[in-house]
């Protein structure tokens, strides 16, 4: 099974599209937050649509694994959690928004955040750090993306799709 790794999106309507044209019928899509930004969005901005991407994500027909971040204002799409523990493809992940810092279960495979909008992969230890960055507004380099599968964790280009990093499970 294929997840597709993002955080930062605030309640930008045209990269939830993106998200969404990456994405193939059986791939599971994974948002470390500030997905919805309703805490401090750009209302007057054209492109900012907090309520089509909650409408697109209460009715999706695929699982969505979702945490809140420090923009999205949890009244705005409730029954979530500012950190969650699921397993993919044989692997713990622990997903969290970064901010604030939450504990980390110490028997974590990979550990996804997003908040800096920096893509990064790195292995510490054991374990997988990964955060996608933000294909909205990226800071430090290029708009990126992750993909999780049966064999690796990689760092994508949104631009070419192609890895920046890689690392075999």
């Amino acid at each position: 099974m294929k997840f597709l790794i993002t955080a930062d999106i605030h309640g930008s309507f045209k990269s939830w599209l993106t998200i969404q044209a990456l994405m193939a019928q059986s791939d599971v899509l994974v948002v470390a937050g500030d997905l919805f930004d309703t805490r401090y969005g750009t209302f007057c901005h054209p492109d900012f649509n907090p309520e089509a991407i909650r409408q697109e994500v209460q009715t999706a027909d695929k699982p969505i694994y979702y945490v809140y971040g420090n923009c999205d204002e949890p009244a705005f799409f409730p029954g979530h959690v500012h950190a969650l523990t699921f397993c993919a493809n044989g692997k713990s992940l622990f997903l969290h928004h970064g901010f604030p810092r939450v504990p980390v279960p110490s028997d974590t495979d990979i550990i996804i955040q997003g908040h800096t909008h920096i893509g990064s992969l790195e292995k510490k230890d054991r374990q997988i750090h990964m955060n996608p960055g933000s294909i909205t507004r990226p800071r430090q380099g290029p708009a990126t993306y992750g993909i999780l599968d049966d064999t690796s964790v990689s760092l994508r280009s949104l631009d070419t799709g192609s890895p920046l990093m890689t690392l075999k499970l």
